[in-house]
């Protein structure tokens, strides 16, 4: 059914509510409990009702699960002894285009709520409007990035403009949810960690009066790592902090602090998450449980981080830069107690064990797994090169000077989001080509379309084969993820930012084809009439298509990328993710709810290398692992 034939009203004598559907009319049951009064923090326990209140939390993020497993998803929450869901709120999923809102389908972030509601659960939300969450630019739009003296998460003004206008419409979808209105939302976060990047002693008031001035008046906290709870703070906030092991009395910290109020561990660090080129990250669950029982034996709140991570699907994740550029993965497994595809691992069942000690009754049954196969591998039936499919992209744009991503003039003069950009001008010779650190963040270079080598953050020059008379120069650009975290937060324009130069002297004349990839460019490839099926005259760059054929219903299974290089995977339009040869990720979730009983289109955009066939899997290999509690403390923060 469309989300947006759901319309949501709250009892307000009732614990959660009533979440009401209006096309087929039904009143959930009534909830156990029932209270008048919120979450408070007013002592050196939180209480809802006037009663003594444990957060016993979960994050799962609604936008990196599938819709169809939310419900499963919770389920296990509960089952695992939780009683609160925490999730953040993506701004550049809901406002992808300055004014234009989504908040629909994958993204019905009221559906979601109301959803926790029914499994009697609390809820805890982080709208932002910076998120972090190893998520593109921590969640806010790139069309912030159009305005050159932009200062994000301050009080510069074009910010304050944005940040105004998202949280009226925001607000309007989330204040229903609230506890004073019947709902299941306790309290609400302030923005996230400001206290590692505390530019601007306005901002913090700034966000909590977006919030209070829109009618929102649950308790609100703060997050902070212990080195960033002395900036983080805001008066009349309670501040709670974000760890994975208790060192340098960190709870201490904290309560010294803030003297008789609730403790609070808003983020529990359950694993870590990967990025691109190195092993995969693992926290083992004896190390976690030994760390969590302790804190609950203290008496202290927790939120785990992740419960589940799921995916970030599409061009969505976020990259780290601490003096080098690294990527983050599409996989957001998180090594979190249940995996990427929902499976309940050893962590969930030690800490389902714990957690029963603090309830009085009985634990609901954990849900049955979802099934998941191995499909039979398929077979590469027909290519189009990236050069025959220019035609399919809108209309390039013609500059002088190169343009990065977010100020070309495409998607309603919104810039370019992510994905790949094509720059191609002419050149009259050979020689060094030189990119002064200005691609970001990888680039394929071709000389009339043949491959000459890679320019990205690592390699910053590139000799050129001798030519006679005039070339094509093309530079294929990708966006591999804006930095999430940290000081960088500001540079993270990609494209090409400036000029590149050739034998020392700067290109120009450069025609621009934005390559976002799209559903409408997805679904006009499909229907192009350009595909070919001789397998010797395929060419990389270039999209790779093949058919798999679902007997019965569809179950979750792992595209595993044998063989291929780089690129991104869509299956029937839906965009899986990145792949990339030099790993740790060397398989993709393929949600069993995006397939069809039938024949299911496959199209693989391929960088460099392609193979013959596509192979899937039960379960993903992660290779080899690094024990992140292991790592020294300050990677952690």
């Amino acid at each position: 059914m469309a989300s947006e034939a759901l319309t949501y009203s709250f009892d307000r004598n009732s614990a959660f509510g009533t979440i009401i559907h209006t096309l087929f009319p039904h009143h959930l049951e009534e909830r156990r409990m029932s209270c008048t009064e919120g979450l408070r923090a007013s002592s050196s326990q939180f209480t809802l009702g006037g009663k003594p209140f444990r957060i016993l939390g979960g994050s799962v993020h609604y936008f990196r699960v599938p819709q169809a497993y939310w419900k499963d998803r919770l389920m296990k929450m509960k089952a695992c002894g939780l009683n609160t869901l925490t999730t953040y709120v993506p701004w550049n999923l809901h406002e992808p285009e300055r004014g234009t809102f989504n908040f629909q389908g994958q993204l019905d972030l009221r559906a979601y709520v109301g959803l926790a509601a029914e499994m009697d659960l609390w809820v805890i939300l982080r709208p932002g409007p910076y998120i972090c969450a190893e998520w593109d630019l921590g969640g806010l739009p790139s069309w912030l990035l159009q305005d050159e003296d932009m200062q994000l998460r301050t009080t510069h003004p074009q910010f304050v403009d944005a940040v105004n206008l998202y949280f009226d419409k925001l607000v309007s979808v989330i204040k229903p949810l609230m506890f004073e209105e019947g709902g299941p939302i306790l309290a609400v976060q302030i923005e996230n960690e400001y206290g590692s990047y505390a530019k601007d002693e306005k901002y913090l008031p700034f966000i909590k009066n977006c919030l209070q001035s829109r009618g929102i008046n649950e308790l609100l906290m703060t997050s902070d790592n212990w080195e960033g709870l002395r900036y983080g703070g805001v008066e009349g906030v309670l501040k709670t902090i974000n760890l994975q092991r208790l060192s340098f009395g960190a709870i201490q910290h904290l309560a010294d602090m803030q003297p008789q109020k609730p403790l609070m561990v808003m983020e529990y660090w359950s694993g870590w998450f990967d990025v691109w080129g190195e092993h995969h990250h693992v926290f083992h669950a004896e190390d976690m449980l030994a760390v969590v029982s302790e804190i609950l034996e203290r008496g202290v709140s927790i939120n785990l981080y992740m419960f589940h991570g799921g995916t970030s699907f599409g061009f969505m994740n976020g990259a780290i830069d601490f003096g080098a550029y690294k990527p983050q993965v599409t996989s957001y497994d998180y090594d979190a107690p249940l995996s990427e595809a929902g499976d309940c691992t050893l962590k969930y069942q030690l800490l389902r064990n714990l957690f029963s000690q603090y309830h009085s009754g009985t634990l609901p049954e954990v849900p049955s797994p979802q099934g998941r196969r191995a499909y039979d591998p398929v077979v590469i039936q027909q290519h189009l090169s990236l050069w025959d499919s220019l035609h399919l992209i809108d209309k390039p744009c013609r500059s002088e000077l190169p343009v990065n991503m977010e100020n070309l003039p495409v998607n309603n003069n919104n810039g370019q989001s992510y994905g790949y950009t094509l720059y191609e001008t002419t050149i009259s010779s050979g020689g060094t080509l030189n990119s002064r650190n200005n691609i970001r963040d990888r680039a394929l270079v071709f000389v009339d379309r043949q491959y000459c080598g890679i320019l990205d953050y690592k390699t910053h020059e590139l000799t050129l084969p001798d030519a006679k008379g005039e070339k094509v120069m093309s530079l294929l650009v990708e966006n591999c993820g804006r930095v999430n975290y940290g000081k960088a937060i500001n540079e993270q324009r990609k494209g090409i930012v400036g000029d590149i130069l050739l034998n020392h002297v700067p290109l120009r004349g450069f025609t621009i084809f934005c390559l976002d990839m799209k559903p409408g460019f997805i679904k006009r490839l499909i229907q192009s009439g350009h595909w070919k099926s001789d397998s010797q005259s395929s060419s990389v760059p270039g999209f790779f298509q093949a058919s798999l054929h679902v007997n019965g219903p569809p179950t979750d299974t792992f595209l595993r990328l044998h063989g291929w290089g780089k690129g991104v995977v869509f299956v029937n339009g839906q965009n899986l993710g990145r792949h990339w040869f030099i790993g740790p990720q060397h398989f993709l979730y393929l949600p069993g709810p995006w397939l069809r009983t039938g024949e299911n289109l496959i199209i693989v955009f391929e960088e460099q290398t392609a193979d013959e066939k596509l192979l899937f899997a039960e379960n993903p290999d992660h290779g080899k692992t690094t024990d992140v509690y292991k790592l020294p403390f300050c990677t952690l923060l």
